[in-house]
């Protein structure tokens, strides 16, 4: 699986971070995705999905 995020589309919400906090974070200042992990292990897949389906700003995009 590889992750990647469109920091123009993220709102700053934070579930992911919630939701994947080996896989993201968010910057101090404003809130935006920080992706730590751009190739999580298998593990992590099934928090990641889920963390890509809760995103209100769809701001998060998975392939394989």
């Amino acid at each position: 699986m590889k992750v990647t995020v469109d920091e123009a589309k993220c709102c700053g919400a934070g579930q992911c971070v919630l939701i994947a906090p080996e896989v993201f974070d968010q910057r101090e200042e404003d809130g935006i995705v920080i992706l730590l992990d751009p190739e999580p292990g298998e593990d992590q897949h099934v928090l990641v999905r889920e963390a890509a389906a809760v995103c209100p700003a769809a701001a998060i995009e998975l392939s394989a």
